[in-house]
């Protein structure tokens, strides 16, 4: 059952959320136009060596590939697999709410003119989509599962 296409799907979620936690997030642009911080999920480091820590972003995001990772080796318990993959699509959408959060902290803490967003803010918008793919898969194997039972 490992080589089910749902498991392809939480494998790309697991190595897409690794990535977005390795890659920055944005830069925030100061008030001159020129100096940029540069905002990763595990926190942004200023010119003068003060790190402003964002560690929650990262354990969001270490926590969803995870538990994407261990729910390809629940295949013998679909409802399992389908009740943690809806939590890994949960935790995602926690990650932008805390995303903004620490945003809207950051910006008013630096007094900087704004924020350019980087492309690895997409990364867990496009496992939350495979998450549900996968979620289809499984759900559509336990009914195919429960239908042969009930000819049984």
């Amino acid at each position: 059952m490992i080589q089910r296409i749902q498991s392809v799907y939480l494998l790309l979620v697991t190595v897409l959320l690794v990535l977005a936690a390795c890659l920055p997030v944005g830069e925030f642009i100061g008030l001159d136009g020129v100096t940029a911080y540069v905002f990763k999920p595990l926190g942004m480091t200023m010119a003068d060596g003060v790190l402003h820590s964002t560690w929650g972003l990262f354990g969001i995001l270490l926590l969803s590939a995870i538990i994407a990772f261990c729910t390809i080796f629940l295949f013998r318990n679909r409802m399992l697999q389908v009740r943690m993959t809806i939590f890994s699509s949960l935790l995602l959408i926690g990650y932008y709410i805390a995303f903004v959060v620490f945003m809207l902290m950051l910006k008013n803490d630096l007094e900087v003119m704004s924020l350019r967003l980087g492309w690895a803010l997409c990364l867990p918008a496009v496992c939350i989509i495979l998450n549900y793919l996968a979620f289809r898969t499984i759900y559509r194997d336990e009914v195919m599962v429960k239908a042969a039972d009930r000819l049984r």
